[in-house]
């Protein structure tokens, strides 16, 4: 499972040096180190069906997450495929465990006609580096990058599922393919949720763009009976393009 959002992941593809260690200031107050309980989800292999909106364009595909955890490492791969075209997105991201939960080592996204990038965590010099652009954070413990940060969420939500309720708030840093920021997740409700496992109960979370940028709203429902693995999410535009994944099946690897 991952977050990309729908310009991003079906725009480009379905519709057609300097090193800087300048950390930015307020860095400090975005970027907080956080430790908190985690307990790693079951590897397996996990199928989802894809609708989607671009443009005003009706899509559908398939993703499929391979996740699989164990002898202090993990890794994820994650490959989207639309109706016509193919693969349309690949995303890689592995390294190991460390008291903070999953440390990437390295993400790499892969997008339908365009050249792989990398965003690469350097745990020698504790930043995090990009193939595009010349930004750089600091590595403190704790960082995500695109793929692992809903792993690392359910890693925290199966050590402490009786913590994750309505109002309750969940920040990670997360590293995308040229800079970072911080994510919130905010637990909304329990539901009910239509998947290829039949209707299962879910815990609803939302991560909102920050205040003070435009962005993508996703929601995320993860469910306490399959071992808190995500079951369904959505990313939406201002502009009402959107991405809905929902869950068809699980094999536990």
């Amino acid at each position: 499972m991952t977050f990309t959002s729908p310009k991003h992941l079906l725009a480009a593809g379905l519709l057609a040096a300097t090193f800087s260690s300048a950390i930015a200031a307020s860095d400090a107050d975005e970027h907080p180190v956080i430790k908190r309980p985690f307990q790693l989800a079951p590897s397996a292999d996990l199928v989802y069906s894809i609708k989607a909106k671009q443009k005003g364009i009706s899509l559908s595909g398939e993703s499929v997450s391979n996740w699989r955890a164990g002898d202090g490492k993990y890794s994820l791969l994650a490959e989207t495929k639309a109706s016509l075209f193919g693969k349309i997105l690949e995303q890689r991201s592995d390294g190991t465990v460390d008291e903070y939960g999953l440390a990437p080592a390295q993400f790499v996204e892969k997008r339908f006609r365009k050249a792989a990038v990398t965003t690469t965590f350097k745990r020698d010099s504790k930043t995090i580096v990009f193939s595009e652009g010349d930004k750089s954070y600091a590595l403190k413990g704790g960082e995500q990058d695109r793929n692992s940060a809903v792993w690392q969420l359910t890693a925290v939500a199966r050590a402490a599922p009786e913590k994750f309720v309505p109002g309750s708030q969940w920040a990670f840093f997360v590293a995308g393919r040229h800079d970072a920021e911080p994510w919130i997740f905010k637990v909304v409700k329990q539901e009910i949720i239509g998947t290829g496992q039949g209707l299962v109960e879910a815990v609803h979370l939302t991560k909102a763009p920050p205040t003070d940028k435009k962005g993508q709203q996703v929601d995320l429902w993860l469910s306490p009976s399959l071992d808190w693995y995500p079951v369904k999410v959505t990313f939406e535009d201002e502009d009402g393009d959107y991405v809905e994944q929902t869950l068809q099946r699980i094999t536990k690897k």
